[in-house]
């Protein structure tokens, strides 16, 4: 009798770690789904000038949220420089390019200016309210947790999350025109 009851008992340990993986898993995912359109945002760069996501309609964009702060997140930056320079100067078709937008969830200025040149991540378009994860940008997507990448076509719809390198650099490359 002892033993049917802690063989009960033991059965509700894998029904609760389900129910917490799956909560989890809820909790994390993203957002935007492949083919949903994403909304338009302004984000400001270092030296407080603002750029908007309009600002790059027609062109390939890769969204990517990421920290100084963030081990993974400073891991994926080698690929991502490897990965613009292989692609910035690619057609995309009508005229369209390859660029990387990344918003930074950082809480000193200084610490995402350092990762940035230390990083060598030589696009242009870095934004961030110095908010940690409270940025502006980072909520209207649902960003969760970094880093988080979405790329998008050129009409600013997901077609694809979170890429591993390779998967990213075959995406790309089916997009060419070239």
């Amino acid at each position: 009798m002892i033993v049917m009851k802690k063989m009960k008992e033991l059965l509700w340990i894998p029904v609760i770690a389900l129910l917490v993986w799956g909560a989890l898993t809820f909790y994390k995912a993203p957002k935007h789904a492949i083919g949903s359109e994403v909304a338009d945002f302004v984000g400001y760069l270092p030296d407080g000038d603002s750029i908007q996501l309009s600002d790059f309609e027609g062109n390939i964009i890769l969204l990517d949220f990421w920290g100084s702060w963030c081990g993974p997140c400073r891991q994926q930056n080698p690929m991502l420089v490897k990965l613009y320079h292989k692609y910035k100067d690619k057609n995309f078709g009508g005229g369209a390019r390859f660029d990387i937008i990344s918003i930074a969830m950082e809480t000193r200025k200084s610490s995402w200016l350092n990762a940035i040149a230390k990083d060598k991540m030589v696009w242009k378009n870095h934004v961030s309210d110095v908010n940690r994860m409270k940025d502006h940008v980072a909520d209207l997507y649902g960003v969760k947790e970094i880093p988080t990448t979405y790329l998008l076509d050129k009409n600013h719809k997901v077609i694809a999350v979170n890429l591993s390198e390779a998967g990213l650099d075959a995406k790309l490359a089916s997009l060419m025109t070239d």
